[in-house]
C-alpha cells in the first residue's frame, strides 16, 4: 500500500512526462491533488498523457519541450506557472541512455547529446524552476540521477558522467537554497521496468535475468515505486531532507 499525500492547491512540473517514471510521477502527483505541467519532447505522447489526467478529473497541461534547449525549458516552466498560478514541486526526469560504447570509441556527437539532455537539461530545468520558487520562498525539486550516479559501469562512461553530475548539481544547489525555503534532492533509480529498459532488453543491450539477480530484491523496479519516492521527497514528510541522492534500486548499491 502506498502512503497518501495531499497536494491539493499545489502545482508540479515534470519533465520526460509522457511515459515511464515521468508519467507515473505526474499521475501520482495529480491523484494526490496537484495541478501538473507535463513536459516532453514527444508532442503526441505528452498530449495523450495530459488528456488521460484531465479525463480523470485532474488539472494537467501538456508542454512540448526539448530540455536540451534552455529557451524551451524556460518557456515551458513559465507557461505552467502562468496557467496554474505558482510552482511548488518539480521532478526533472527527462533523460536518455545511449548504447554501450567503448570509452575509446565514443563519438563526440554521442557524448554531447547525452550531456545536453541528461545534465544540461536538468541544469536548465532546475534553474528556471528556482527562479519561480525563490520568489515564493518555498518549493521542492527532485532531480533524476541513477544508480549510475553512484557507481561506474563498463561501456557507460558518458552516461554515468551525466548522472554523477546531476548529484553534484543537486548537492550544490541544495546548500545554496536550503536557507531560502527550497529543498533539492536527487532520486537514483535502479533498473526500472520502463519502455526505455524494455527496448534495451529487446535490443540485447541488457539481460533481464542478470539485471534482476544483481540486486537484493530479485526483480526490476516499477515506475510507480520511483514515483512514490519522488512524492515523499516533495512532501512535508521530508521537510528536513535536502541535498541527498536517494537510491531506489532494490539494493544494487548496497553491495
Amino acid at each position: 500500500m502506498n502512503p497518501a499525500y495531499d497536494f491539493t492547491g499545489k502545482v508540479a512540473f515534470v519533465t520526460g512526462a509522457s511515459s515511464g517514471m515521468g508519467l507515473a510521477t505526474a499521475r501520482a502527483l495529480a491523484e494526490a491533488g496537484a495541478a501538473v505541467g507535463l513536459a516532453d519532447i514527444n508532442q503526441n505522447a505528452v498530449t495523450q498523457a495530459a488528456r488521460e489526467l484531465t479525463d480523470a478529473g485532474h488539472r494537467a497541461l501538456a508542454l512540448v519541450c526539448d530540455v536540451s534547449d534552455e529557451d524551451q525549458v524556460a518557456a515551458a516552466v513559465d507557461r505552467a506557472v502562468k496557467t496554474f498560478g505558482r510552482l511548488d514541486m518539480a521532478y526533472n526526469n527527462a533523460g536518455i541512455m545511449p548504447p554501450p560504447t567503448d570509452a575509446a570509441d565514443e563519438s563526440a556527437d554521442q557524448f554531447d547529446r547525452v550531456q545536453n539532455i541528461n545534465l544540461r537539461g536538468i541544469w536548465a530545468s532546475m534553474k528556471h524552476e528556482l527562479r519561480h520558487m525563490r520568489d515564493r520562498g518555498s518549493g521542492a525539486i527532485v532531480n533524476c540521477s541513477s544508480l549510475g550516479g553512484l557507481v561506474g559501469n563498463p561501456g557507460r562512461a558518458a552516461y554515468h558522467a551525466t548522472k554523477h553530475g546531476v548529484i553534484g548539481l543537486t548537492k550544490s544547489a541544495a546548500l545554496e537554497y536550503g536557507s531560502r525555503g527550497v529543498r533539492i534532492n536527487a532520486v537514483c533509480p535502479g533498473t526500472i521496468a520502463t519502455p526505455m529498459v524494455d527496448a534495451m532488453i529487446d535490443g540485447g543491450e541488457l539481460d533481464r535475468a542478470q539485471a534482476e539477480s544483481g540486486q537484493a530484491i530479485d526483480r526490476l523496479g516499477t515506475a510507480d515505486e520511483i514515483a512514490q519516492a519522488v512524492l515523499w521527497l516533495c512532501s512535508d514528510g521530508a521537510s528536513y531532507v535536502t541535498g541527498i541522492a536517494l537510491p531506489v534500486d532494490g539494493g544494487y548499491t548496497a553491495q
